[in-house]
């Protein structure tokens, strides 16, 4: 990416049932679209769960100026996992 991370604007989403595998799946899709960079967010909860995934959420960052068909190939993307595995929900806190 050529433009520092601190100066892309930045999305933080979660579907708290997705499995980790799954979470690394839609990382690498969304990796291949130019200029997205994603990392996972460690898991936040203070007790363990099976039901819950292993992942807190994403942090997708985009392009200061993105284009329009980056951002609707992210929502397709994000949108194909949603159907799947369920709804994806901002994190808190986010700004």
């Amino acid at each position: 990416m050529d433009t520092p991370i601190a100066q892309a604007s930045h999305l933080q989403i979660c579907c708290p049932q997705l499995p980790y595998a799954v979470y690394q799946e839609v990382a690498a899709h969304l990796r291949q679209v130019m200029g997205i960079t994603v990392e996972l967010l460690p898991q936040q909860s203070q007790t363990f769960d099976y039901a819950q995934s292993q992942v807190g959420g994403l942090q997708i960052f985009y392009p200061p100026e993105v284009d329009s068909a980056v951002q609707q190939r992210v929502e397709q993307i994000l949108a194909y996992y949603g159907d799947r595995y369920g709804a994806w929900k901002p994190l808190e806190g986010q700004g």
